[in-house]
């Protein structure tokens, strides 16, 4: 049940509140959502009441958290605040807002400044008595440790509490007031004297230039400055007038009394009431933008496919020469500096460009480790199925994954705060604010008309301007760079394209996978059935090949080069391997005939028919191992060549050599003299090599690390409030007092017969009473109950706290007292 706003006859009447638990208290339920959706760390756990949650919204760290999420005007506001006398009348605010000179921009600004601090329970009172809590104004104020955003410095109450009267005197006397034995009358009267402009101006014009010269030196910060134990003639007169007061010995501050008169009442020198526009460096046609973005989704797509299918090869890829994997795991985690180089070597890409691929891949659920005791980076099994879906469908999910991981790959390489080396797919590379940037950025870009490709200058600009307090501690401004990566990465992917949003970005900010597919499928190439042969041994695809077509090519031929169009070339090696994977002579002409727009070029035919002549000429067993082959001539040829000896070979008979090597370095061996042998089962026939790809077990993508707790939905906030409410009326209903006997206690507390003999009465007569409990986890709580039954232990009624009918065991009730009724006549 939702408690209705007051009207302004009921605020008229409404005493000001004096606490800030009394301010939450004459809030309605749609302000206290708003509170709690705003900090939801004040959710965790829900309060018991609402006084409970005005303390918890004091804390130190709750109060921290909330100021990191004000725009730079509302944290000058809150600054300024934090410099006002408190409580302080809203035209002071305003004062040291827009100055004595006023500021018609910042004035119309400014009420909605302080409706956000209210909002996020930052600052309470009435217009004339405006207070920041109490954290925030220790957090913002200044002083010696913690020096004010404002510049400011300590009023003069403050900077001469620790100072003589007889001082206090000599600085009256100079300034030309009336002397006073009383310091607290002295302190009054030089701050009415400071706060006097015509005075102020009148007492400046006797100073000497030099004294004028520190002053502005000093006015807008840091107000504090050093002086010799016998300070020049012009700092003399400075501190004999109190326009400089000493704070330790050799230290002067200026007060900040003066400092605000030579600011012309300002607490800021600039205050920014708007953010700052984002500057649009040139407009493409949108759908150039949408182009160029998916030409860099394929990139991506066929870059992480190759990659995934380099380390998930067999070990011929040279990444393993014990077994076929991809590069080990590190034993603290993560990839080594030395496979990073190799694995940027194989992309031929920078080596910051392929820690970003690898993460890709890693968040995306394709790339893991294999978890066994000799740890090894492997692709997934979710990537065979990753592979079987259309393009448009293997980016949205990577895509969506980029934009709400946490780990940020432009952290590889850099140290830690314990000066560790981050690595690649390693730990502590998580950053909680990640997400949050990557949108807010994308978001930027959105609000500019498509094809607008703005200044990153001014889109970092912007982002400093609504959160100024975040990311700039031990590791610089972390938000910036998170950002500059964004838009390198979100082009590097084709969420942008030629700088400007591309339409599947936007679509990506909506959340729908659907519309991400939709917005990036027409602008994909459609995959070609086709290649063109040519005369120099190579092939030629003009675009991306399906891809059976483009796997059993990837077996017949090396891939030269890539680009708009990927070259292959043919030679004695390849068609070896097509022939090792129990491909035919014959097959492989029909597979080039068909698959050709060109005739097959006659040099690729001799090539072929070459290779398959002689290869399975020589066999190779194991024994150890065994060289077998009919022609004598062959095995004779092999045993003169002195790069043999190595293998150590011996004649057993005219057609038999064997050897003290494995079958397969005997079959690596001869290949290097140019050989093509082939391997041959127990029964004498060629063994048809079937190349395994590695996987690792079923993983899951490593999880976000969240910043907070999560945000609430409307669900949870509509019981958050009913349950605070309830707990609120608990506790603050009156009630009649307890028995002497009862020691003062949060809860009521009587003996089992007091407490079985109240809730009978509480039943005769329909009265709701008032009950602690303590429940099964010993969390103790107050409640108002109407009882309607006592019996076997248990008491059941309506539970006002709750609002429905509950049942309490009896012996988890600590006590019970009556309410008591109210004071203004009978009751109805």
């Amino acid at each position: 049940m939702s408690s209705p706003a007051p009207s302004e006859d009921e605020s008229a009447r409404r005493p000001a509140p004096r606490s800030l638990a009394e301010a939450l208290r004459a809030r309605d339920d749609a302000s206290l959502a708003a509170l709690l959706r705003t900090r939801p760390d004040l959710l965790n756990p829900v309060p018991v009441d609402l006084t409970q949650l005005a303390t918890r919204a004091g804390t130190r760290a709750s109060v921290v958290r909330a100021l990191e999420r004000l725009d730079r005007f509302t944290l000058q506001t809150a600054e300024a605040l934090a410099v006002a006398p408190e409580p302080a009348p809203y035209p002071a605010l305003e004062r040291l807002l827009t100055g004595d000179d006023g500021d018609p921009e910042v004035a119309a600004a400014l009420p909605g400044a302080v409706a956000e601090l209210r909002e996020r329970a930052l600052v309470w009172g009435g217009e004339d008595q405006l207070r920041l809590v109490r954290t925030a104004r220790e957090l913002l104020a200044p002083s010696p440790a913690h020096p004010s955003p404002t510049g400011l410095g300590p009023t003069i109450a403050e900077a001469t509490a620790g100072m003589s009267p007889g001082r206090l005197q000599s600085v009256l006397v100079e300034t030309g007031l009336s002397s006073t034995h009383d310091s607290v009358s002295a302190v009054r009267a030089l701050t009415r004297l400071f706060q006097d402009r015509q005075r102020m101006a009148a007492l400046l014009d006797e100073a000497p230039t030099d004294a004028v010269e520190i002053l502005g030196r000093l006015v807008w910060g840091p107000p504090y400055g050093q002086v010799t134990a016998a300070p020049a003639p012009h700092l003399r007169w400075l501190l004999d007038r109190g326009l400089l007061l000493p704070t330790s010995p050799g230290t002067v501050v200026l007060p900040r009394e003066a400092a605000l008169y030579l600011r012309g009442g300002r607490a800021h020198r600039l205050v920014e009431p708007h953010p700052p526009r984002l500057t649009v460096t040139v407009e493409r046609e949108p759908t150039v933008v949408d182009a160029a973005a998916a030409g860099q989704a394929y990139t991506t797509l066929s870059t992480l496919e190759d990659l995934l299918k380099e380390w998930g090869a067999p070990n011929e890829t040279n990444w393993s020469k014990t077994r076929g994997t991809g590069p080990s795991v590190l034993r603290a985690g993560g990839l080594s500096q030395r496979d990073l180089k190799r694995t940027a070597a194989f992309m031929e890409v920078p080596e910051d460009i392929a820690a970003f691929w690898l993460e890709l891949a890693l968040a995306g659920g394709l790339l893991a480790s294999d978890g066994e005791a000799d740890e090894h980076y492997a692709p997934t099994p979710y990537y065979d199925d990753w592979l079987e879906l259309p393009p448009a469908e293997r980016w949205a999910p990577l895509a969506a994954a980029w934009l709400l991981a946490t780990r940020t790959a432009g952290l590889v390489g850099g140290s830690d705060t314990k000066d560790r080396t981050l690595s690649a797919l390693g730990p502590h590379l998580d950053r909680s604010a990640a997400p949050e940037v990557r949108r807010r950025v994308l978001e930027l870009l959105a609000e500019l008309p498509p094809g607008a490709v703005p200044e990153p200058d001014s889109v970092l600009a912007r982002l400093r301007w609504e959160r100024p307090l975040r990311g700039a501690a031990a590791e610089g401004d972390l938000r910036s760079r998170i950002a500059r990566w964004t838009l390198s990465e979100a082009e590097l992917i084709g969420v942008t394209g030629r700088g400007a949003l591309s339409g599947q970005g936007r679509a990506l900010l909506g959340g729908d996978a659907k519309q991400v597919v939709s917005a990036l499928a027409p602008y994909l190439p459609e995959p070609l059935d086709h290649v063109l042969l040519q005369a120099d041994l190579t092939a030629v695809a003009p675009g991306p090949l399906e891809r059976p077509l483009a796997e059993r090519l990837s077996v017949l031929a090396d891939i030269e080069s890539k680009g708009g169009a990927t070259v292959y070339r043919f030679t004695p090696g390849s068609v070896r391997r097509a022939l090792d994977a129990g491909y035919s002579a014959s097959d492989v002409h029909t597979f080039l005939a068909s698959h050709s727009r060109t005739p097959v070029p006659q040099p690729l035919t001799y090539l072929v028919d070459d290779v398959a002549r002689r290869h399975g000429h020589l066999r190779v067993g194991a024994a150890a191992s065994y060289v077998r082959c009919d022609d004598e001539a062959v095995l004779d040829e092999i045993m003169a060549d002195k790069r043999a000896q190595p293998l150590r070979l011996r004649r057993l008979a005219p057609t038999v050599v064997a050897a003290q090597i494995d079958p397969a370095a005997l079959l690596d061996g001869l290949r290097s003299l140019g050989f093509a042998p082939a391997a041959e089962g127990p029964g004498g026939d060629v063994l048809i090599r079937h190349t395994p790809q590695r996987r690792t077990p079923q993983r899951r993508a490593p999880e976000p690390v969240p910043e907070g707790p999560p945000l609430p939905d409307a669900t949870l906030l509509s019981a958050a409030v009913r349950a605070i409410r309830a707990g609120d009326s608990a506790a603050t209903t009156p009630h009649k007092p307890l028995p002497r006997t009862t020691p003062p206690a949060t809860l009521p507390r009587t003996s089992p017969a007091e407490t079985l003999v109240t809730m009978q009465n509480a039943v005769l007569t329909g009265e709701p009473v008032w009950i602690g409990y303590i429940n099964a986890e010993g969390t103790a709580s107050q409640r108002v109950i109407a009882p309607v039954r006592v019996e076997g232990g248990f008491v059941t009624g309506f539970d006002h706290t709750a609002d429905e009918v509950r049942t309490y065991p009896l012996h988890r009730v600590t006590g019970v007292a009556e309410i008591e009724p109210p004071s203004e006549g009978p009751r109805r």
